[in-house]
């Protein structure tokens, strides 16, 4: 694993504190930590599946809208906070590792640290009710 600037150590530290699920990506995309709430939802673990580039998380999680129409990459609302350096809340359906379709409502927003620097994002998110 890649030294990571202290914004992100932190970030990753409190969300493992927390009871809400948690994901957070660096500034390439790449997820680098989910904490314990966020794998129930998931369906698996974050240490048996460690860091993935995004095209790889994405398609474990298989992401659809209301109409079971895949959604892109670059139009998840955390890639979209990543890109844009902006909030963004919306849902979506997911297909976990364990085979469960879920439909979460997901706050995302960007890992801005000290100069501006781009850090990467991190998502909050839930189990909504359809």
């Amino acid at each position: 694993m890649p030294q990571r600037e202290i914004e992100v150590i932190l970030s990753r530290q409190l969300a493992s504190y927390l009871t809400m699920p948690i994901f957070i990506v660096d500034d390439q995309g790449t997820m680098i930590f989910y904490n314990e709430p966020a794998e129930q939802i998931l369906g698996q673990r974050f240490e048996e599946t460690g860091e993935m580039p995004p095209d790889e998380w994405v398609a474990a999680s298989t992401a659809t809208d209301d109409g079971g129409n895949a959604l892109p990459t670059d139009a998840l609302p955390l890639m979209v906070a990543l890109r844009e350096r902006r909030g963004v809340h919306g849902s979506m359906w997911i297909r976990g590792r364990d085979n469960q379709r879920r439909k979460i409502a997901i706050t995302a927003f960007p890992i801005i640290g000290q100069a501006g620097r781009d850090l990467g994002a991190m998502a909050i998110f839930w189990e909504a009710h359809p």
